[in-house]
């Protein structure tokens, strides 16, 4: 009887088959809720999963509410940061000690359905690599987060090539392979789906549920939209030029010497024809410039080629550092201390204190009751 390379696949792979990733920053009056209904929406799927929450440096009691429920539950593991690294850390987190064949990002807000797992989860199972969730009936204010989110969406799809109606959704399933490959910092977390056709992801996009937030306030403004334009640049330039890029700045510094070098031999022919001055034409000068220029931007274009290099063969240092665990083999994952590293001090190990000073806390003695939550809806 011949094998199936599913069956081998289901045969090698040790751990549950879903992981839930669910990142968390002062979201204190969330996490009881948020929690509870997905344990509760993991208990009546057929597939094993585990849950992996990751605090950002909370100032407040949402670490020690996340440390609880892995007391309660053995599924829930925890990643408690030492300070607030962003967004993009937490989800690198998060990726690299999800131990499932698919992982699953949502919110720990509220807003995202976890309802809407089994639908996303289904989608994965014909055969796509990432199914991102559409916030079709978006629960937002209009002007501060709808409109700057759809004029994200539509340059963002018409930079990357890979249309979707919202890349900020959280809310999608991701297969394992794909996103263990990509090393995530900045604000790049929005941009992941893009970054996964790197590796030939296959993308698709199915509607979600979206409830309002009722409680804590959002973490997100209009003034995150500069920092995403820039990351967009930076997506257009890994998407095109990651493996090249001499061709990128090789390109802009042969036109700016040629412009310069013609430049100047059209100078030289008049001076020497004509006879006439160049000490005062600011022609001279501009092509001066430009030949200069043109050196630098084939030197910028040699230096790509040897940092690329460096990038794909010399192991990347996550953009966090742990304070303390829950569930998580802390030996894999012995964090660089990115200042020491920056001040070329050399890595810096950091003990995962167990035993640190802050708050306790404790679970109350049964879930959250349905009625206390917020209702969820049925599919879009």
């Amino acid at each position: 009887m011949v094998e199936s390379p599913a069956a081998d696949e289901e045969i090698a792979h040790v751990g549950p088959a879903v992981t839930v990733v669910v990142p968390l920053y002062k979201e204190e009056e969330n996490v009881d809720y948020a929690v509870a209904e997905l344990l509760e929406v993991l208990d009546t799927m057929p597939q094993s999963a585990e849950v992996i929450l990751v605090d950002d440096g909370s100032p407040d009691a949402t670490g020690a509410m996340a440390m609880a429920w892995h007391e309660r539950d053995p599924r829930v593991r925890v990643i408690q940061f030492r300070r607030n690294f962003g967004q993009t850390a937490a989800i690198s987190a998060g990726f690299r000690h999800a131990r499932g064949r698919v992982i699953v990002l949502m919110d720990g807000d509220q807003q995202n359905d976890p309802h809407d797992l089994p639908r996303l989860l289904a989608k994965m199972d014909e055969g796509y690599d990432v199914v991102s969730g559409w916030r079709k009936d978006r629960k937002d204010k209009l002007l501060m987060r709808k409109v700057p989110s759809m004029m994200a969406n539509r340059l963002i799809s018409r930079i990357t090539r890979t249309e979707l109606h919202d890349y900020g959704c959280t809310l999608k399933a991701y297969h394992s392979d794909v996103v263990k490959h990509l090393h995530l910092y900045g604000e790049l977390h929005r941009f992941i789906p893009a970054l996964a056709g790197l590796v030939g992801a296959r993308v698709v996009e199915i509607p979600v549920n979206h409830r309002p937030r009722t409680r804590g306030s959002s973490k997100y403004g209009i003034s995150r939209t500069v920092r995403v334009i820039l990351d967009l640049l930076t997506v257009k330039f890994l998407l095109k030029y990651l493996a090249r890029p001499m061709q990128f700045f090789g390109l802009l510094g042969l036109i700016s010497f040629l412009l310069g070098f013609c430049s100047l031999i059209g100078l030289l022919l008049e001076k020497a024809v004509a006879g006439a001055g160049l000490a005062e034409r600011p022609l001279l000068i501009l092509s001066v410039l430009l030949v200069i220029l043109g050196v630098q931007f084939l030197s910028m274009g040699l230096l790509g080629e040897l940092l690329t290099r460096i990038y794909h063969e010399v192991g990347q240092r996550p953009p966090y550092v742990i304070r303390r665990t829950a569930g998580i083999d802390a030996d894999a994952d012995l964090v660089a201390d990115p200042v020491a590293a920056l001040a070329a001090k050399g890595p810096t190990p950091v003990t995962v204190d167990v035993d640190d000073d802050l708050p306790e806390y404790e679970l109350p003695a049964r879930r959250v009751p349905m009625a206390d939550r917020v209702g969820h809806g049925g599919p879009v």
